[in-house]
């Protein structure tokens, strides 16, 4: 039986890798094992100085560029730079984001705003900046990473959870209409893993109300205590991400992670008990025949 740590980095090394947000965590770690397994990667991050030794370390491999998500500028810029330096681009990782620890009431707009800004519209302008070289060449593959957090909500990450959400939405979309042009899309749901997601990747709304003191808080306490000590292992979960880019016939959704896995199970659970309950009221709402 294949298990996850069973699963080997691919075999082929002529591929280009555009990867946001490299400087820590699943984007760092992708960017280092596809160099390793001697691929190409573009990597980028807001601070270039923090992966520049990727290039010097691969001189021949990584080219590094700086690059905030939400600067849609500077992002077409970086993608002409890139197709300038190693021509097509293979596969795009779209990485950057954060998380945000807080219930619905207590996070202010210039707390939200920025997390949809880089999660979710930083996601679609890269995207569109580079589906039109996948185009092109009627090949390609788009990793969108998500989050388990992306099909199951939890109370006081309602934020997090809805930039999540916003982004399989869009992936299950985009995968139908790049299908018919031989692009791939891949929607990456990882459980909690030892990223540095719960430090420095992750904020807390500034407001704390009491009441939610059960919900948000219990998030935010889970913030505090729990970074490193989650189960996931990220070099595993790296080398599953390059086994699907390796795969002919790559899944629309990859969850990673017993605590995902679980997670989902428990949702459709209930989801396929509350439809069964309400069935009679749902199909209710139609015309009846001949109407």
């Amino acid at each position: 039986m294949t298990t996850t740590s069973s699963i080997a980095t691919p075999a082929r090394t002529d591929r280009t890798w555009f990867i946001t947000g490299t400087s820590t965590g699943f984007g760092r770690l992708l960017a280092e094992e596809v160099l390793k397994a001697g691929g190409k990667v573009i990597a980028t991050a807001r601070n270039q100085d923090q992966i520049i030794d990727l290039e010097q370390k691969y001189p021949d491999q990584a080219k590094t560029f700086a690059l905030d998500v939400t600067d849609y500028p500077q992002i077409a810029s970086v993608v002409a730079q890139s197709t300038a330096s190693y021509g097509p681009i293979d596969v795009l990782v779209n990485n950057a984001g954060y998380g945000m620890a807080g219930a619905i009431e207590e996070t202010a707009e210039d707390e939200f705003r920025p997390i949809f800004e880089t999660n979710v519209f930083g996601l679609i302008r890269v995207t569109q900046a580079l589906l039109p070289h996948f185009r092109a060449r009627r090949s390609g593959h788009i990793l969108n990473l998500s989050s388990i957090g992306g099909v199951v909500a939890t109370p006081g990450g309602g934020m997090y959870n809805a930039t999540k959400f916003a982004v399989e939405g869009l992936s299950e979309a985009l995968a139908g209409e790049l299908a018919p042009l031989g692009i791939h899309v891949t929607i990456i749901e990882p459980a909690p893993f030892r990223t540095d997601f719960l430090g420095r990747s992750g904020k807390r709304a500034a407001l704390i109300l009491p009441d939610y003191d059960a919900t948000g808080g219990a998030q935010r306490r889970y913030y505090d205590t729990q970074n490193g000590k989650q189960k996931g292992n990220p070099l595993l979960a790296v080398h599953a991400i390059m086994s699907v880019v390796d795969s002919p016939n790559p899944p629309l959704r990859l969850l990673l992670g017993s605590v995902a896995l679980q997670r989902l199970r428990n949702k459709l659970d209930s989801w396929q008990k509350e439809i069964a309950t309400w069935e009679p009221i749902t199909v209710g709402a139609d015309f009846a025949e001949g109407e």
